[in-house]
């Protein structure tokens, strides 16, 4: 058993009163003290604090009703920082966050492939770019949200060539230390695909929804789980982790290329990409609104039809196993692109049954191609302003 600590129950108060501001928006003292069911007294010493430390601004008065004029408290924008930097396959980007989850700042670095001399060189002159552009603001800086696919080393067979050598040599490199070595600000690492679920959880449609698969997809398809309101990560980090999940029956004799494809294989950005260049074009036209032209059509429209048959089976038996209120879908493709394919997956989800279940209705994410990033950099903040009941217990002896 753990009992409580006093300066842990203090800082999980003060966190109760910025996430009820932040889900409220300005509200006054008196309704902080009835939603938080803290003491006005209380309530009035926590918001003391705040303000003397710049996370609060307080707002004009109201006036006009009964009783005394009320001062409503916000959020101030500028009380806090944070910075993501998320490596994808095809992408670095960096992205700074203020205190209510907003970008201010974002450097993005496009590649054929992440080679790591490259990578580490483009983040440490990014991040001293940033640090430039914030100038007096780079010291309300609270940490850094590292986002990158687990492992990325396993998907040099599927990438080839130079690419498959460049990602061989991540199998010997720890990121997180690497990111560290580049800055004096704390450092904290989660699954590429998980990072955006949690920026759509704070910033998207998690706002009214409790319970929903996330899918993101782009140049490879991935997900993350939200049950009841709250991130599932798993034993391994590999909650939600739908690029892996089988999309057709094994058979007995099944081996090797034999074997039913994953997620990944059928429904990632990756394979429109392939066949976009093997018949000269430019492969990155999957992320621009452009590539759902007539002239692209001989392309978009086999892989549209792939991808959507094997996302609506995942929805379908996602569903079954986690009882979801929504399906959510995002991704960094072009917005025209992401469009049809959202067409595409609810019409063959109408294939179907979901008898004895509830059939969760697919829902468009609303965060968008940078939700790695944005969630990368709510990592940081959320650790240190957010809410979390463990913070006023005791640590165990271990």
């Amino acid at each position: 058993m753990r009992g409580s600590n006093h300066v842990g129950m203090r800082q999980f108060n003060e966190r109760t009163v910025l996430q009820a501001i932040r889900h409220h928006g300005a509200i006054p003292k008196a309704d902080l003290a009835r939603l938080t069911q803290l003491s006005t007294q209380t309530v009035a010493i926590i918001v003391g604090r705040l303000l003397d430390d710049g996370l609060l601004l307080k707002q004009d008065r109201v006036r006009g009703k009964i009783g005394q004029p009320s001062v409503p408290l916000s959020l101030n924008p500028q009380g806090a920082f944070s910075v993501g930097i998320q490596v994808g396959r095809r992408n670095l980007e960096l992205l700074v966050a203020n205190f209510c989850g907003q970008p201010v700042e974002r450097i993005e670095v496009l590649y054929d492939y992440p080679d790591p001399d490259v990578l580490f060189q483009s983040m440490a002159q990014a991040l001293q770019t940033l640090k430039e552009r914030m100038g007096d603001f780079w010291s309300r800086t609270v940490g850094v949200g590292l986002t990158a696919p687990l492992s990325l080393h396993k998907w040099a067979d599927l990438m080839g060539g130079q690419a498959a050598q460049a990602l061989a040599r991540w199998e010997h490199i720890d990121l997180p230390t690497e990111v560290q070595c580049l800055t004096d600000l704390p450092v904290v690492f989660a699954k590429d695909t998980t990072a955006a679920c949690v920026a759509e959880l704070l910033q998207g449609q998690g706002r009214n929804i409790r319970s929903f698969l996330y899918v993101f997809v782009g140049t490879f398809v991935g997900g993350g789980l939200v049950l009841s309101g709250h991130i599932m990560n798993g034993e391994r980090g590999n909650a939600g982790a739908i690029g892996s999940l089988p999309v057709g029956l094994a058979k007995p004799e099944s081996r090797g290329s034999d074997m039913p494809p994953q997620l990944l294989q059928t429904a990632s950005g990756w394979q429109l990409e392939q066949a976009l260049l093997l018949a000269g074009h430019n492969p990155l036209l999957i992320h621009q609104d452009g590539i759902m032209d007539a002239a692209y059509e001989a392309f978009t429209g086999p892989w549209i039809a792939q991808a959507s048959q094997a996302l609506a089976m995942t929805a379908a038996s996602s569903a079954a196993l986690l009882d979801l209120d929504a399906v959510v879908m995002d991704g960094s493709l072009g917005a025209p692109l992401m469009n049809a394919l959202m067409i595409a997956t609810q019409a063959a989800l109408s294939g179907y049954r979901f008898d004895g279940m509830h059939q969760p209705p697919l829902l468009k994410g609303e965060v968008g191609a940078h939700a790695r990033a944005l969630g990368g950099a709510l990592l940081p903040l959320h650790s240190q302003f957010f809410p979390d009941k463990d913070i006023f217990l005791k640590p165990d002896a271990t």
